[in-house]
């Protein structure tokens, strides 16, 4: 969790992205930051602005307007040879790690990747670091040879945060990280998640539309809607006290048993 003199390791300043030939905003003037070992959730509804959001920072697309600065550096404005470097910096897992694996490839390759591109060991390394990571992530050494397909659910999502955290990054984002888990998993999953960061110093970026979570997970929380920042603050005040419309239709689909 953040420390209170903690610095912020990401900035994002209105941050706008269009679409289409009609310019149709999916993000609009979106402002925000996140200190270092802090997690922040984003939630909103389905279309609500999340994915592109998740998208831009991961500069897996241009922004129109807008920075985004990663511990004090403008990565909007780098581009392949000059992002390459710091993209070890910044990792994501995805809701569906299956989708986002190569199916051909082993949990060695999946993990060595990463080491691999960034460059930040030599090969006679690899083999001592990926056990690590597995150890970390509660698997054994002999995950090393299995493929995505023989995984678990809750298995190949750790998997995936073994490869996010591989590279020592400064930001992690979350994409529905637990949302196809069941209950049990899910919760093994966040436990996992909250003592890697309390050992790292990692910053989350938790993309959910499920507020149960959130409340057990988030230091703070921005509710998106229609493209916008609607609401933002500490995860309990916003929840105990939301503002907007959309954090109140958020709230009444929460099954009262769970909120």
């Amino acid at each position: 969790m953040i420390a209170a003199s903690s610095p912020d390791i990401l900035k994002i300043t209105n941050l706008s992205k269009r679409f289409g030939d009609r310019g149709t905003a999916g993000l609009k003037g979106v402002s925000f930051s996140i200190a270092a070992g802090e997690t922040l959730a984003v939630v909103g509804a389905s279309g609500s602005g999340k994915t592109t959001l998740a998208r831009l920072i991961m500069r897996l697309a241009d922004s129109d307007e807008g920075s985004i600065h990663l511990d004090g550096r403008d990565i909007t404005v780098l581009h392949d040879e000059l992002l390459r470097p710091l993209r070890r910096r910044f990792q994501m897992v995805f809701q569906d790690p299956l989708a986002a694996f190569n199916p051909r490839a082993n949990v060695r390759r999946i993990l060595e990747d990463p080491l691999r591109i960034s460059g930040l060991a030599a090969k006679a390394e690899y083999e001592a670091l990926i056990g690590a990571a597995l150890e970390r992530v509660g698997l054994s050494g002999d995950f090393m040879a299995r493929f995505p397909l023989e995984l678990s659910g809750g298995q190949r999502q750790r998997v995936a945060i073994a490869r996010a955290i591989m590279t020592k990054p400064d930001l992690v984002v979350l994409d529905e990280p637990v949302s196809a888990l069941d209950v049990s998993v899910r919760a093994q999953i966040l436990n996992l998640l909250l003592d890697l960061q309390e050992e790292t110093g990692t910053a989350y970026l938790f993309i959910s539309h499920d507020l149960a979570v959130v409340r057990a997970f988030a230091d703070r929380m921005i509710v998106m809607d229609e493209g916008r920042i609607v609401e933002a603050g500490g995860t309990e005040a916003v929840l105990a006290n939301p503002r907007s419309q959309a954090t109140r239709v958020l709230i009444d689909a929460v099954p009262r048993l769970m909120f």
